[in-house]
């Protein structure tokens, strides 16, 4: 009993869960409305788009790589999508869906044969990805708009899954989008919990020369998550559309930050090999109270990348201090 009460104490998603609610607490006395149900879940269909990135990060952590690419593919996949339907005005959401989960799985991969081939580490061979793609598509499209779409594009943010009316008479509920968030963070748990790629991928980032001479098969292992990731900013990139209804080149590119933060806060450690769904989940509701609780104390936008940055930096090294006493531990365990 003592044992599971200290592994529940141990948890990152424990301390997070906690924050979490004494943070809610607090926002909550200072405007009674943050509470509300509508709140929330116009909160949870905001960062329905961060959420999914978060994940698809998280896998990509787990791994031991890094991935800042991924604003750059979900604009180069978002624009290309835009393009298509407004063009030959497609009015088919389910075309416009499709459209770029692909491109993004194929510019994943071209990060995955990089950083597999040229033994460059991730961080290096995503920033310079992330350059190529973006600066590409804005000398392409000299960063012009896009937002003439047809009605089941236009229409489809609309849709939710459950529905209420206020006291006012307005209605409200939570979207369709959401559920895509809810669908992905169940595949990802699935994948890492109970296939054979996702062992695969904790132990190659726990050990990547133990997986190697385990016969793990670090290739396809790399092909996997960064053509994942690809996958997930591909399907962000089809949610930002939405909420913005405009196609921006430059409206995603600069989120690393809050994504980093969302998946390292949850518990991804930086060194691979950790990390869990339920803790990028708990990170992406933390850095979306933190984000509204700085909006409600009218704090500078400009200040808000330095708590961003402030939150990764601190986390990461919660983690370094966690994974340093473990090892002590497991050594004064074997002396024993």
């Amino acid at each position: 009993m003592r044992k599971s009460r200290w592994k529940i104490y141990n948890q990152t998603e424990f301390y997070l869960f906690i924050v979490l609610i004494v943070l809610s607490t607090i926002l909550a006395f200072v405007n009674p409305k943050f509470l509300r149900l509508e709140n929330i879940f116009d909160l949870l269909r905001n960062y329905t788009f961060l959420g999914i990135l978060a994940l698809g990060q998280l896998v990509v952590l787990i791994s031991g790589g890094i991935d800042v690419s991924f604003t750059a593919i979900a604009t180069v996949s978002q624009y290309i999508m835009g393009v298509i339907i407004s063009k030959y005005y497609i009015d088919n959401i389910l075309v416009a869906l499709a459209i770029p989960i692909p491109i993004g799985i194929a510019l994943g991969l071209v990060n995955a044969l990089l950083v597999y081939y040229t033994r460059v580490h991730p961080v290096i061979i995503t920033i310079s990805t992330l350059n190529v793609f973006y600066g590409f598509l804005m000398f392409i499209t000299s960063g012009r708009w896009i937002y003439k779409f047809p009605p089941s594009f236009r229409n489809f943010v609309q849709i939710k899954i459950l529905s209420f009316t206020s006291a006012k008479g307005t209605p409200y509920g939570l979207s369709i989008l959401t559920l895509f968030w809810i669908i992905v963070a169940v595949m990802t748990w699935f994948i890492l919990k109970h296939t054979n790629i996702g062992r695969k991928i904790y132990a190659v980032g726990g050990n990547l020369e133990a997986a190697r001479r385990a016969g793990i098969n670090i290739f396809r292992t790399y092909i996997f998550v960064y053509c994942y990731m690809g996958g997930l900013a591909g399907l962000a990139s089809f949610v930002q559309a939405q909420l913005a209804q405009i196609i921006q080149p430059n409206a995603i590119v600069g989120k690393e930050l809050d994504v980093l933060a969302a998946a390292i806060l949850g518990g991804a450690s930086v060194f691979g090999g950790s990390g869990t769904v339920p803790g990028a989940i708990l990170g992406v509701l933390l850095i979306a109270i933190i984000k509204n609780g700085l909006v409600l104390m009218r704090i500078p936008a400009y200040w808000h990348q330095v708590v961003m940055g402030a939150i990764i930096a601190g986390a990461a090294s919660v983690t370094a201090l966690q994974m340093k006493f473990k090892s002590r531990r497991m050594v004064r365990k074997n002396v024993d």
